[in-house]
């Protein structure tokens, strides 16, 4: 799929106007293989505060690399290309399964306690003085995307980004705030905080460590999207989970769930 993204022509259909920035939903052509992809273009990003213009793409191409380099595949193919507004990034479309029973993820529960299955999360305002537990299933899937988010400090994990598809596969999607050099986790996936890593996360984690190192492929490829800095700041984090051998908690130093949560 990454050759047809990269190599095809891309033909756009329309926008996502729900997006922050510029996303375009579009179809790619490529050897008589055509795929739905989305494409944001460098050219759309919205400038932030804290992460330098004109790097999102970068860093969701960054994000896909680092996710198969676990071998967990949780990111959708991913490439940085040309395209009708410039460069950009192209991820592969997902026709999402959210819809399809005993894939719900996310809930909000009357009660202190979560029920079997789940992990809380915090206590939500629903309006006229109520409040209910958020919670999120106690899902393989989902324990693996918050490693993955660990790893690559995920500013933003909202529910909305969260794709169930065909088959029981588990996509995380827009990872253009991700990679910083401070502690900048935001996530719905906090069930796990201060647990231990799972002894197949710990085993994913030391591969991970030897594709970091210098001269590794994966090193080389990522200091073509991320500065030095924040390549090293890679992998400290993936010494720190392997030092501690648990997930981790917030800080207390920035939002520790993103708003809107979805």
């Amino acid at each position: 799929m990454e050759d047809v993204l990269a190599r095809g022509e891309l033909s756009v259909r329309g926008r996502i106007r729900e997006a922050s920035n510029a996303v375009l939903l579009c179809t790619v052509t490529h050897d008589g293989v055509t795929a739905e992809c989305v494409y944001k273009p460098v050219k759309g990003e919205r400038p932030l505060w804290d992460f330098p213009d004109g790097t999102l793409a970068q860093r969701e191409r960054a994000a896909y690399l680092v996710s198969e380099a676990t071998g967990w595949g949780l990111v959708p193919a991913t490439v940085l290309r040309d395209g009708p507004y410039g460069e950009g990034m192209v991820q592969h479309w997902i026709t999402s399964a959210e819809d399809t029973p005993g894939e719900s993820l996310l809930a909000l529960v009357e009660g202190d306690e979560p029920g079997p299955g789940w992990k809380p999360v915090a206590f939500a305002d629903v309006g006229e003085g109520r409040t209910a537990l958020l919670v999120h299933a106690d899902d393989e899937r989902l324990r693996r995307l918050a490693v993955l988010d660990a790893v690559i400090n995920n500013a933003d994990r909202k529910g909305g980004h969260l794709l169930p598809a065909p088959g029981g596969r588990l996509y995380g999607i827009d990872h253009g705030v991700t990679f910083h050099t401070e502690d900048k986790l935001r996530t719905l996936l906090w069930g796990w905080a201060g647990e231990p890593l799972t002894d197949e996360a710990r085993e994913v984690l030391r591969t991970l460590a030897g594709a970091l190192a210098d001269g590794a492929p994966l090193a080389t490829r990522l200091a073509e999207l991320i500065t030095a800095a924040e390549l090293a700041a890679v992998r400290d984090r993936v010494a720190v989970l392997l030092r501690t051998g648990v997930h981790p908690s917030p800080s207390g130093q920035w939002p520790a769930i993103p708003w809107p949560p979805v």
